[in-house]
């Protein structure tokens, strides 16, 4: 089911709210100090885990991007799910992607996956949802909430982050799948940030154009969106070209100023990552990785005391920098104070791809290296 209604782009979107302001400092050594992290492996003989999960039970649940699911239950034994994926297309960046666990999952057992689809001539890429067995041996697949998202023949920019919101909606990151007109044509799914009905995959209520899923655009490549704890704002990570990897303060109807038509559809990578000369209104970033990438890949907010003066501060997977990175930002959400990089978590795991803060305080991280991927969880060290 495709999100219904999009309405044409007639005007220049009217965007809301205080210009962020990117800033790039970093602290080595730091005024804040890091905390000493524990690393352990939860899973291991892995090949590109895209993402992870916690059951309120315990259960841990990866995906590949190949198209297996691997859980490990709470007494510590893994097993391979038994799932239908027989639509499932891999190809270069996609293939199965963003998992994630329904707000009501203890109840329902009900979680969505965001994949690349194929069947006869209509391929996409879409979000499905599925329940879970009690014992978490078998996925069964009970639906698609979201199709039509737009997919690259070479396998780009396909996004493809789910976030499930507390007020009962789905945001969905997706990427401009090398699309010229996409991130600004709001007609598209494309190099957007959409906003949808969790149970039935329409148009959420309140969104920022009439009859429309979409909620942001002007985006180049979503591949993180988290929740700011405290504020309840809503952060995207986003990937750049040959520079300026971005993370962005999400304003509902806001443009991200990504505009890479230039004429012809000729898709142009030179352009700036946010191009407020062309794309009047647009909005600065809140972290932008500046004059080369380090392909940011995911983003959550760590809580927890353990954490010391990084509390609160957001982590970044990061592919190309073989990191994990963490940005403390200041009160408002809209500059970055400082970020840092722990000695623990640089280029000893390799290709970072997804990070995801857990209610004890812990991190779970997937890397991406193929071939003997993990998946790593990271305390806060203690007695040391």
């Amino acid at each position: 089911m495709r999100p219904r209604g999009y309405l044409a782009w007639a005007a220049v979107i009217a965007v809301h709210g205080v210009a962020a302001t990117a800033c790039v400092a970093s602290s080595p050594g730091g005024a804040a100090s890091f905390p000493a992290l524990d690393v352990v492996t939860e899973i291991g003989d892995l090949d590109h885990p895209w993402d992870v999960v916690a059951a309120p039970d315990g259960t841990l649940l990866t995906g590949e991007r190949s198209g297996r699911f691997i859980v490990k239950r709470p007494d510590g034994s893994t097993s391979v799910m038994t799932a239908d994926l027989s639509d499932l297309i891999v190809h270069s960046e996609l293939g199965l992607m963003g998992i994630a666990l329904a707000s009501d999952f203890e109840v329902t057992r009900t979680l969505y996956t965001c994949q690349t689809h194929a069947a006869g001539e209509v391929s996409d890429i879409r979000v499905q949802t599925w329940t879970a067995d009690a014992q978490w041996t078998a996925l069964t697949p009970t639906g698609v909430l979201v199709t039509g998202l737009p997919l690259s023949p070479r396998g780009r920019h396909g996004g493809c982050r789910l976030l499930p919101h507390p007020d009962g909606t789905l945001l969905i990151g997706t990427g401009d799948a090398t699309q010229a007109t996409a991130p600004q044509d709001v007609n598209s799914l494309g190099g957007k940030v959409l906003r949808v009905d969790a149970a039935t995959g329409a148009p959420a209520v309140g969104n920022p154009f009439p009859d429309s899923a979409v909620y942001t655009l002007g985006h180049r490549n979503v591949q993180g969106l988290t929740i700011r704890p405290g504020t309840g704002d809503i952060y995207s990570v986003e990937q750049g070209t040959h520079r300026d990897d971005e993370v962005n303060r999400l304003i509902p109807g806001g443009n991200y100023g990504w505009k890479p038509d230039t004429g012809d559809d000729f898709y142009d990578e030179s352009v700036p990552m946010t191009d407020p000369d062309r794309v009047p209104g647009a909005q600065p970033a809140v972290w932008s990785s500046g004059p080369s990438t380090i392909a940011t890949a995911s983003g959550t907010f760590v809580t927890g005391r353990g954490w010391g003066d990084w509390d609160g501060a957001l982590a970044l997977g990061v592919l190309k920098g073989r990191q994990v990175r963490f940005l403390r930002l200041d009160p408002t959400g809209i500059r970055t104070v400082t970020d840092t990089t722990p000695p623990e978590l640089a280029d000893d795991y390799g290709r970072i791809r997804t990070v995801a803060a857990q209610p004890d305080g812990s991190l779970l991280v997937t890397t991406d290296n193929g071939g003997d991927d993990k998946v790593l969880r990271v305390r806060p060290a203690t007695g040391r």
